[in-house]
């Protein structure tokens, strides 16, 4: 938790902090969360999950490919301590939960708020497809701007 608010105070994610940070790090649709260790110290964390109510990306890959949706798993919760940035640790998480993904025969897909351009040139340079820019409702006052991938092919 410790590294999550870290990440939270410097860079607001996650955009609205959870009432129960460790439930929220585990959801109920969670296929495999992986960490990252530097020096003896947690710095990181991502997690791959069935898609749920909130996830765009699933929807709008398996439109785009003619599949069910039931054959994607979402990349979430990708977090690395802002002071061990620039080590490639955000890449390799990734890459964990992509192998996993595959390994289960699921493509990843993700979605990631417009505002976390960091995220988002991460993905870019790894090589996932932007599938769209959306606005979503997240509560009857907020509305984001999401941007929607899926790993190359």
């Amino acid at each position: 938790m410790r590294v999550l608010e870290e990440v939270h105070r410097c860079d607001g994610y996650p955009v609205n902090w959870p009432d129960q940070p460790d439930r929220w790090l585990s959801q109920a649709s969670l296929l495999g969360a992986w960490v990252a260790e530097l020096g003896g110290r947690l710095v990181g964390h991502v997690s791959l999950s069935r898609g749920g109510e909130g996830d765009l990306a699933p929807g709008l890959w398996s439109e785009r490919n003619g599949a069910s949706k039931d054959l994607t798993a979402v990349v979430s919760r990708l977090f690395v301590a802002p002071q061990t940035r620039g080590h490639g640790i955000g890449a390799l998480l990734v890459g964990q939960a992509v192998e996993e993904a595959l390994r289960r025969g699921l493509h990843p897909v993700l979605d990631v708020v417009a505002s976390d351009t960091a995220a988002a040139a991460l993905y870019e340079r790894l090589g996932w497809e932007l599938l769209a820019t959306v606005e979503q409702q997240w509560s009857p006052s907020q509305m984001v701007t999401v941007h929607c991938y899926a790993a190359a092919s």
